[in-house]
């Protein structure tokens, strides 16, 4: 079993920076792929980015891409997402994710283990 906790999450003004993190126990995240999703007020679940066990494959969403940044330190057993340029449409809960494949996943059933999700707030 993967434990995950996120941390990192606040308030902040529109254009500006937050960095979140996802630190595992349980298991090394070593074979892990780990992603991060949210799910804005009122609305469903949706992919953000994710990383491949080894770091060396990433993809975003269209609407992050540019301005988020996902890594990992499989040493620490962490993941991060440093969020730039914030806009008021990133507010919503965000999640972290891990499951045992080698590849990119973007789909929210494609994850066996998650975080219990942290607050992000951007005001205008």
């Amino acid at each position: 079993q993967v434990q995950l906790v996120e941390s990192g999450g606040g308030t902040v003004q529109a254009g500006g920076s937050l960095r979140l993190s996802c630190a595992a126990s349980g298991r090394t995240l070593y074979y892990y792929t780990m992603a991060w999703f949210r799910q804005p007020p009122g609305k469903e679940r949706e992919f953000v980015a994710t990383i491949s066990y080894s770091g060396d494959s990433t993809k975003y969403s269209d609407s992050v891409k540019g301005r988020f940044t996902i890594s990992r330190d499989n040493a620490k057993n962490m993941a991060s997402l440093q969020m730039s340029n914030l806009k008021p449409e990133d507010t919503a809960v965000y999640y972290c994710a891990a499951d045992r494949v080698s590849y990119v996943r973007v789909g929210v059933n494609d994850y066996d283990y998650w975080g219990q999700g942290t607050q992000v707030t951007v005001s205008s």
